[in-house]
């Protein structure tokens, strides 16, 4: 059914707003129409970074290729002909366009070397010369003693291969959010190879199946978190080199699991000797002019999705990632500011008129769809991901349905409402309606991305969950070899609750951020000169989890049950949930997903012993996940070997239900249960119950 067939009804035609996702889809058409009349469809278009910046032609031959619409003059210095800047000139070409050619050498090798430093020299109209990266380059470097990088000829003689071929998209996505950079307890910048020896083993244990590369593209400046990029096709060499990368890839994908890369391609670097900006001299290029081209808040440059050279450059550089290094999809950085003229500055109220309007920037929305069909097209098992905080509407439906064309969105609202409830609020003074509001809010049928906490939150400035219910007993109480004190065990037991209650109501996939699983402890702050450079919080603590008497181990051991239990039963592939109980006076929440009933109780004195839960399926159930077992940090006081029957009795807009008992957390306990339907049977004479501590 067409989505715009309603259109037809003349009461909806009066709001204008209601024809804008036509007019949006008909634009979208528009361009891929002159993809296919002007590049022969965009397989060739897409490919562009195989005649852009240099290639190799099959003489041996190198082809240098660069736009840049503004320059009077291109020429190439480098290694290879002892930096002379004029020896070796590009020839202008049609709309903007430069080219150079050169020759093999005479034993047929290139004529650059590889690893050979190059520089494109521009002369600008106003009689500047100017060093340039190219926009297109590979790999780019850094000495020690500067703060410019450098563009490196990559292509070694043996590139590295593939050797395994992508999983499959899975029916449930667990995605751990990552930095290789600061994946080491060491106080240094972490390597591609100790992410593929260290980390991605704890990954495949803890049951995730997705990672999202953060900072992978080149940024100059490391405290940036990899968000200003200045090279977009070259893999951050601070890290190791693309074969590194590739390597780690094929691993990821050998055991199992999809890599997603956070690419940026909402904004870009100001930096203009290794960056986009002012390329050719102009103000112009790859970028809007004045105002429009500057982001005030991120000091920022702001790309012209209009132009033609643009999208070329960008959709390419999808292309690139896809087939160069093999990733599985993308996590769109900055959608919120791409979408508006106002970049998400301000409040949204989710009145339509905000979605629908002038402020929209239908080029950038344009943008997004034809990025979004070109990569589904291409790789069907594609995974696209919008950071949107704004709530757009149809940013998840399908392109036909006048959507956007993304696979999920990150449901933002969630990680900011956990902490400003650990912020503001006493444990008895929580909104579980609230809570439950937060963590359902989203449209049916646009899939969500939920998570307790991601990167965002772990920022200086900001601490992680852990920390907020702990702080600083955490340094010296995580010892199994000393009683848990009362902030400990409600720390602990409160981690859990949050994770898993989000982890089963918030969305359609799961997110979590590397450390934060076993309850990393502080914050995260990059290397800068206000904190004396220093590495010390730009690191992850795995050696916490490795050691046997810490309780980070219990945390970890949670995390890794509850996404294995995730993966048998499926209920993040599972239609939303059916809520139960979301009762205020006891502070508990029931809800119903995947045959699974989850049991909260975050009353911070209360235990309930005989409680009855609203279930649809009749017969007999038994606990399949306990945050209270002993294991996971608990108490053990739930005998799992218990069978829990129906009666014919319904109870909150159910046909059945049980009498449950559920503990409180203070001081004793973990009330987090997910029990698991088994099969239909007839209910015993007695019904079993649980004796519970006072």
């Amino acid at each position: 059914h067409s989505p715009f067939a309603a259109s037809k009804d003349p009461s909806l035609e009066k709001d204008d707003s209601f024809l804008l996702p036509l007019r949006r889809y008909g634009l979208f058409q528009k361009q891929l129409h002159l993809l296919e009349e002007v590049e022969n469809g965009f397989d060739q278009f897409t490919r562009s970074y195989q005649t852009f910046g240099v290639n190799r032609q099959a003489s041996g031959g190198l082809l240098f290729k660069e736009w840049a619409p503004g320059a009077e003059a291109l020429f190439l210095t480098g290694d290879f002909n002892g930096w002379d800047n004029f020896s070796h000139p590009y020839t202008k070409k049609e709309f903007g366009k430069w080219e150079l050619y050169l020759p093999p050498q005479e034993d047929r090798s290139p004529a650059v070397p590889h690893l050979s430093k190059l520089k494109v020299v521009v002369h600008t109209k106003n009689r500047e010369r100017l060093y340039r990266n190219s926009p297109w380059a590979k790999y780019v470097t850094k000495n020690d003693t500067s703060v410019v990088y450098d563009w490196v000829h990559w292509d070694p003689l043996q590139p590295y291969l593939h050797i395994h071929p992508r999983p499959k998209k899975p029916r449930s996505l667990r995605i751990y959010e990552s930095h290789v950079g600061i994946a080491s307890p060491e106080g240094k910048i972490a390597s591609y190879t100790n992410f593929t020896v260290n980390v991605l083993p704890r990954i495949k244990d803890l049951g995730y199946n997705c990672i999202q590369l953060m900072a992978v593209m080149e940024h100059a400046y490391y405290a940036s978190f990899g968000y200003q990029v200045t090279s977009f096709f070259a893999a951050s060499s601070r890290y190791g080199t693309p074969d590194e990368l590739k390597k780690l890839i094929d691993e990821a994908h050998r055991l199992g699991i999809l890599v997603l890369l956070d690419v940026v391609h909402s904004h870009a670097s100001k930096n203009t000797e290794d960056g986009l900006s002012r390329f050719d001299g102009t103000d112009s290029c790859f970028f809007h002019e004045g105002p429009r081209g500057e982001h005030s808040l991120w000091g920022s440059r702001l790309f012209n999705y209009s132009s033609w050279e643009v999208r070329r450059f960008l959709l390419s550089n999808l292309r690139w990632w896809m087939e160069e290094y093999r990733f599985d999809g993308f996590r769109f950085d900055g959608v919120t500011s791409m979408l508006y003229h106002h970049h998400g500055v301000g409040s949204f109220s989710g009145d339509y008129s905000e979605y629908f309007g002038l402020h929209v920037d239908e080029e950038s929305v344009v943008y997004l769809m034809v990025a979004n069909h070109i990569l589904h097209s291409l790789y069907p098992d594609c995974i696209t991901i919008a950071e949107d905080v704004s709530g757009m509407p149809g940013l998840c439906r399908r392109l036909a349905e006048g959507g956007c064309g993304f696979d999920y969105r990150l449901a933002m609202a969630i990680p900011d409402k956990w902490i400003q409830i650990l912020k503001e609020y006493k444990d008895e003074d929580w909104n579980i309606g609230n809570i439950v509001y937060t963590l359902t809010n989203r449209r049916y049928g646009e899939k969500c991305i939920s998570y307790a906490e991601s990167h965002d939150q772990a920022l200086v400035g900001d601490k992680t969950l852990a920390f907020w219910l702990m702080d600083k007993e955490m340094y010296t109480n995580m010892s199994t070899f000393i009683p848990m004190t009362a902030v400990i065990d409600r720390g602990i037991q409160l981690h859990k609750m949050i994770r898993l209650l989000t982890h089963g109501l918030g969305g359609e996939g799961y997110l979590n951020f590397m450390g934060n699983e076993f309850g990393h402890p502080e914050w995260l702050d990059f290397p800068r000169k206000g904190n004396n450079e220093s590495y010390h919080y730009a690191r992850r603590q795995y050696n916490l989890v490795d050691t046997d008497h810490l309780r980070y181990r219990q945390l970890y051991a949670f995390d890794r049950e509850m996404n294995h239990t995730e993966d048998k039963y499926g209920w993040l592939a599972s239609p939303p949930a059916y809520i139960t109980a979301k009762h205020e006076g006891d502070k508990v929440i029931i809800f119903e997903r995947a045959s699974v009933v989850f049991i909260f109780n975050f009353h911070p004195s209360q235990s309930y012993s005989s409680y009855r839960v609203a279930v649809e399926m009749p017969g007999k159930y038994k606990i399949k996940l306990d945050s209270d077992a002993v294991q996971y940090g608990g108490h053990g006081r739930l005998d799992h070997s218990t069978e829990f029957f129906t009666e014919a009795v319904p109870f909150n807009g159910r046909p059945h239900s049980m009498l449950v008992s559920t503990v409180q957390y203070t001081f004793a306990t973990a009330p987090a249960l997910a029990v698991r339907f088994t099969h239909p049977v007839q209910r015993p004479p007695q019904q079993p119950t649980l004796a519970m501590r006072p």
